[in-house]
């Protein structure tokens, strides 16, 4: 079983890490210019359009438990439905995006705050990244559905050539042709359509898609769009919606409180967050292989295999979070210093990076039940824990805690992911969730 879940765990730990690891670069392409509301404005720019595609996140996560369902049940036809829903739902609220894109970024922007300079550069980035969402959500399925047909390898590969390619971008656009916050954006745009056609490409010649037994059939649009199917879909969707978005609401009250504190505190606080996007994104390996061997026992209905990948699922990201942690710990200033050479952003980002170094102890518990609620598509508890940590434990933290300045987001924050950890882990070892029995 260890090695079953490292098989999946190993490429998705690879290949999630490059993601923080491409922001850690434009975050340090951008931090070594030589004002910081350049950073602060491509993050602000970045958090309006990632808000979108994180709250669009249950596009990626029905997809893989989904499919992984029907993998455990061998049903290549549902398999396939299920990919082709998503890929038409992704593009239909890309397409509602696109045609209000000016009324969101004005909204959203007079709500973020921030210098005059920071608002600038934050509009530029977002009126360039919103074009690429249809790709982005796309690759969101596509992601999802592989990695639910145990595709964990392929998704690497996908991912890192992708980001390759925006790294390079980046260092054209950038460091060669001088572009600044545009050459940031347009890299990742070029990066985000590559991706979706790489993806659409290994799916159509690939071995396992199948699509002529749904193409052939007369009546493979009536399977898509059938009332039944589609209302659960949404249904399930709506909670993981819900849940997404109290968590894009906690990300995105930090970046615009930090635009308010100041330019360099929403710098460093843009250095900071890369960090927590590496945790999350490399402890999300785990978490990734364990919703795909879940999702594989639910749907063979195997209760002693559920439980077991749980267990061994928990000791190894209890494992990986401390050596995330001792990392922080030897090598923090350091991997500062590589992101951003301004010495007043460098003195804000030192200041608060203790919280880093606690954080993946903090957080490690709610990534892996993400990945085990997903698998058992139980989406009702990811809400309500989220609501829970969101509103019964962030933000009254934050009011406690105010007077403290960043610290006091932070804290919050921590006592947030904490929590989250801790209701899920009460509701599936206490409350009886561990079993595969349909969710009441």
């Amino acid at each position: 079983m260890h090695k079953q879940l490292f098989t999946l765990a190993i490429p998705m730990i690879l290949s999630n890490i490059t993601v923080p690891l491409l922001g850690l670069v434009d975050t340090a392409v951008i931090g070594h210019l030589d004002q910081a509301y350049f950073l602060g404005g491509s993050t602000v720019g970045a958090m309006l359009i990632t808000a979108i595609t994180w709250l669009c996140g249950f596009l990626r996560m029905s997809t893989t438990g989904l499919s992984a369902q029907a993998y455990g049940a061998l049903d290549k036809q549902q398999g396939l439905i299920i990919l082709m829903r998503g890929v038409l739902v992704a593009l239909l609220i890309a397409a509602v995006v696109l045609i209000f894109q000016g009324f969101y970024l004005d909204i959203a922007l007079s709500l973020a705050g921030g210098s005059e300079q920071v608002q600038f550069y934050a509009r530029q980035y977002s009126e360039i990244r919103i074009w690429g969402l249809p790709a982005a959500l796309a690759n969101l399925v596509i992601l999802g559905w592989l990695l639910g047909n145990h595709q964990a390898k392929t998704v690497m590969v996908l991912l890192i050539v992708t980001n390759l390619i925006n790294l390079v971008l980046d260092l054209v656009f950038v460091l060669g042709l001088g572009w600044q916050v545009r050459g940031v954006a347009l890299a990742t745009l070029v990066a985000e359509y590559s991706g979706l056609t790489l993806g659409l490409v290994v799916i159509i010649r690939s071995k396992f898609s199948g699509l002529k037994l749904v193409l052939r059939g007369e009546n493979w649009f009536r399977l898509l769009t059938r009332r039944v199917a589609l209302m659960e879909y949404f249904k399930l969707n709506r909670d993981i919606l819900i849940r997404t978005l109290c968590l894009e609401i906690c990300f995105i009250f930090i970046t615009f409180q930090g635009a308010r504190l100041g330019d360099e505190i929403v710098a460093a606080n843009a250095i900071l967050m890369n960090f927590l996007l590496l945790i999350s994104f490399g402890l999300d390996g785990i978490a990734n292989a364990a919703e795909v061997m879940v999702g594989k026992a639910k749907g063979a209905g195997d209760d002693i295999k559920l439980k077991l990948v749980v267990n061994i699922s928990l000791v190894w990201s209890g494992l990986f979070a401390l050596a995330y942690s001792l990392a922080f710990l030897i090598g923090g200033q350091y991997f500062i210093t590589l992101i951003s050479d301004i010495p007043s952003v460098v003195t804000q980002a030192n200041l608060y990076f203790s919280w880093i170094i606690l954080l993946p102890l903090l957080s490690c518990w709610c990534y892996l039940y993400d990945g085990v609620y997903i698998g058992l598509m139980q989406a009702r508890a990811m809400r309500n824990s989220m609501l829970i940590a969101t509103f019964a434990c962030f933000f009254p933290m934050w009011w406690l805690l105010q007077g403290y300045g960043n610290h006091g987001l932070w804290a919050a924050f921590s006592v947030f992911m904490l929590m989250r950890g801790l209701t899920l882990a009460w509701h599936f070892h206490i409350a009886g969730a561990g079993k595969v029995m349909p969710e009441k």
